[in-house]
C-alpha cells in the first residue's frame, strides 16, 4: 500500500501541517478516518492531558476500532484517535455542554504538539489513545499555533482533518 497523508489545520489561525497515516501500526483506525475524511470541528485545548488540541465528531467508523498501536504518553506529533461514552465526558466540568449527552458515543481525534503528556484523567483513570498518524511536516508552526490557542482561547476556531 502506498504511504497516505493528510493535512490538520487550525481555520482561523491559517495554519497547516501534513501528517502520515500509520497504516502498518493502526490499519483498522487508519482506513476508519481516511473513509470519514474530510472532518472539522470546534477546537478544543486539553485540560488534563497537557498539550493536546482535539475536536469531537459523531462516531463515522463502520465498527469502532480495536485499541491498536496504544499509548498513555503521546510524543510530539501524534494523531491520536479516542473513543468515550458521553457519560464519560458528559460533566459541565469538561465543558462540551453542546456536543455532549449521555447515552451518545463521541470520537476524540487529537494532535499532540510537545512533549510530557499523560495521559490521566482523575475521573476514569488511564485513557489510552490509538497512535494512527504521525505529523511529519509543519509542526513547529502548528506547535506555535497551539500555544497561542492555549492563551488566547480557543472559541472560533476549527480543527480540520482532510487528505492531502
Amino acid at each position: 500500500m502506498a504511504d497516505r497523508y493528510l493535512e490538520v489545520s487550525l481555520a482561523r489561525r491559517g495554519i497547516r501541517c501534513t501528517a502520515q497515516l500509520l497504516d502498518d501500526r493502526a490499519p483498522l483506525t487508519c482506513d476508519a478516518v481516511w473513509d470519514a475524511l474530510p472532518l472539522a470541528g470546534d477546537v478544543y485545548h486539553a485540560k488534563y492531558a497537557r498539550n493536546e488540541i482535539y475536536a469531537l465528531f459523531p462516531p463515522f467508523a463502520r465498527r469502532e476500532p480495536p485499541l491498536e498501536n496504544p499509548t498513555v504518553t503521546p510524543i510530539p506529533g501524534d494523531l491520536c484517535y479516542f473513543s468515550f461514552a458521553g457519560t464519560e465526558l458528559g460533566t459541565r466540568a469538561y465543558g462540551y455542554d453542546r456536543e455532549v449527552r449521555a447515552g451518545t458515543t463521541v470520537v476524540d481525534l487529537a494532535l499532540f504538539y510537545e512533549r510530557n503528556n499523560l495521559l490521566l484523567n482523575g475521573d476514569v483513570g488511564w485513557v489510552p489513545g490509538i497512535v494512527w498518524g504521525q505529523v511529519v511536516d509543519g509542526l513547529e508552526a502548528m506547535a506555535e499555533a497551539c500555544t497561542d490557542l492555549w492563551r488566547t482561547g480557543a472559541a472560533g476556531e476549527t480543527l480540520s482533518f482532510r487528505r492531502a
